[in-house]
C-alpha cells in the first residue's frame, strides 16, 4: 500500500487515529506521529550538537542464526523484519548506521516503552541534584494517591514496577488498562465511561499485593513517576527532559512528546526523537552517564540501574538471568548490559564492558515478538563477537 501518498490519498491509505499504531499503517505514522497526535516539543537547547565520530566497519556481512537455526547476514534479516533505522556505536564511533522503509535521518521515530527509561532518567538526575528522594512515599508528590492503591507505594517501586497495584497490560484486549492509557492519552478514540485524565485512571486501580514484593511490568507505573516529577519540580516532563538530558548531551535534534488533552505528556510510551539522538543517549549510559563533556546522570545511578534482583524478575523466560531497574531492562545481571524496549522492537542497547551501543527503531507487525526480539538480541550479540577479534 502506498500509504498517505496522494493529493489525497485513497481512503484505504490514510493513516487515522484508529488505525495509526496497526500494520501496515504504523510503517508510516511511526515516524510521522506528530502528523497524527498532538506533540509537544522537547527542545534541544541552544548549544553545540555533540559529535559522534564515525568509523564503519562492514557489519552487514556478519551472519548469525535466526531462531530456526538458520544462517542469515545482518542486513538481510534488517530488511526482513521491519526495521526502520539500526545503527551501532563501538568505542565511541558509530561502526555501522543503516536506514529503511524510507525514513530519513532527521525523521522523529516513536520509541514506545525506550520514553520509560528517558522518564526514570530525569529521575536520577533530580535525585542526583537532591531535588527528589526517591524512597519518598507517592503521597507526598501526589496527595491524591493516599486514597487508591498506590497508598505507601514510594517513587522507587514506580520505577522499578514493584508496587502491588492490579494492571492489565494486554496490549490486543480493548477493554485492558493499557488500551484505556491509549485512549485517555489520545492515542485512540475515548469511549464514554472512560477517565477523564491519566491521575483519574491511577485513582481507580486498587492494591492486590503488598507493594515490593515482585516485578511485574505495568504502563501505568511510569506516568506515576512522570506526575511525581512535575509536582515535585512544577515542571511539565519535556522540559525536564529537555533541560535534564537533551541539552547536556548536544543533540541533534528536538524531540516530542505525544499529550492528551489535559497537557500531560505520555511518559510511558510517547517519546519520539531521532535514530542518533537515541545513540547519545545509549553512548551517555555506555559512558557511565557522561556524555559531550557533561556528567548528565549520575554515575552512581546508571551503575545501580545495572544492577537489579532476578528473584524478583517473574516470568520472563526470554530474560533467564535479567532484571528491571529504575526504568531500564537488564539483559543479564552478570553482565550488567542496559536495555531500553519498547513494543513493535524499538531498543537501546548499552553494553559497557565492550563499549558497544546499538539503537534498533522498527515498526513490526505485532507489538510483542519473542522470535523478533531474540533475533535483535543474537544479532547484537554476534556484532559484539566480531568486534572483538576486528
Amino acid at each position: 500500500m502506498d500509504i498517505m501518498r496522494g493529493t489525497p490519498p485513497p481512503p484505504e491509505a490514510r493513516v487515522t487515529l484508529d488505525n495509526w499504531d496497526s500494520p501496515p499503517f504504523n510503517r508510516w505514522a511511526f515516524c510521522h506521529v506528530s502528523e497524527v497526535l498532538p506533540t509537544v516539543r522537547v527542545h534541544r537547547g541552544t548549544g553545540p550538537r555533540s559529535s559522534l565520530p564515525i568509523g564503519l566497519k562492514p557489519i552487514e556481512d556478519i551472519r548469525f542464526r535466526d531462531s530456526d537455526g538458520a544462517e542469515i547476514a545482518i542486513t538481510d534479516w534488517l530488511e526482513q523484519n521491519f526495521t526502520d533505522g539500526f545503527l551501532v556505536m563501538h568505542r565511541g564511533q558509530i561502526v555501522f548506521e543503516r536506514y529503511f522503509n524510507g525514513m530519513p535521518a532527521h525523521a522523529l521515530h516513536l520509541s514506545q516503552s525506550v520514553a520509560k527509561s528517558f522518564v526514570c532518567a530525569v529521575g536520577g538526575a533530580l535525585s542526583g541534584q537532591g531535588a527528589v528522594e526517591v524512597d519518598a512515599p507517592l503521597e507526598s508528590f501526589i496527595p491524591e494517591l493516599a486514597d487508591c492503591g498506590y497508598a505507601g507505594a514510594s517513587l522507587r517501586h514506580v520505577m522499578d514496577m514493584q508496587t502491588g497495584v492490579d494492571f492489565i497490560e494486554d496490549y490486543l484486549d480493548p477493554d485492558s488498562h493499557v488500551a484505556i492509557i491509549d485512549r485517555v492519552g489520545g492515542w485512540k478514540p475515548r469511549r464514554t465511561d472512560d477517565p477523564d485524565t491519566m491521575l483519574d485512571l491511577v485513582l481507580r486501580l486498587k492494591q492486590t499485593r503488598p507493594h515490593g514484593e515482585y516485578w511485574e511490568y505495568r504502563s501505568i507505573e511510569t506516568d506515576i513517576a512522570a506526575m511525581c516529577l512535575e509536582r515535585a519540580t512544577g515542571e511539565r516532563l519535556a522540559d525536564l527532559v529537555s533541560r535534564l538530558i537533551w541539552d547536556p548531551l548536544g543533540a541533534e535534534e528536538d524531540a516530542n512528546f505525544t499529550v492528551d488533552r489535559a497537557g500531560y505528556a505520555m511518559g510511558c510510551g510517547g517519546f519520539n526523537a531521532t535514530l542518533r539522538d537515541y545513540a547519545r543517549f545509549g553512548q551517555m549510559l555506555t559512558e557511565g552517564g557522561s556524555f559531550n563533556g557533561n556528567q548528565v546522570l549520575p554515575e552512581a545511578f546508571v551503575s545501580e540501574s545495572r544492577q537489579g534482583d532476578p528473584t524478583k524478575f517473574r516470568d520472563y523466560p526470554a530474560l533467564p538471568n535479567g532484571a528491571y531497574r529504575n526504568g531500564f531492562w537488564i539483559e543479564d545481571v552478570d553482565t550488567g548490559v542496559l536495555m531500553c524496549r519498547g513494543i513493535f522492537g524499538q531498543l537501546i542497547y548499552s553494553d559497557p564492558a565492550n563499549d558497544l551501543t546499538a539503537v534498533h527503531l522498527a515498526t513490526w507487525p505485532e507489538p510483542q515478538s519473542e522470535r523478533r526480539g531474540a533475533e535483535l538480541r543474537a544479532a547484537i550479540h554476534a556484532i559484539k563477537d566480531w568486534l572483538r577479534t576486528a
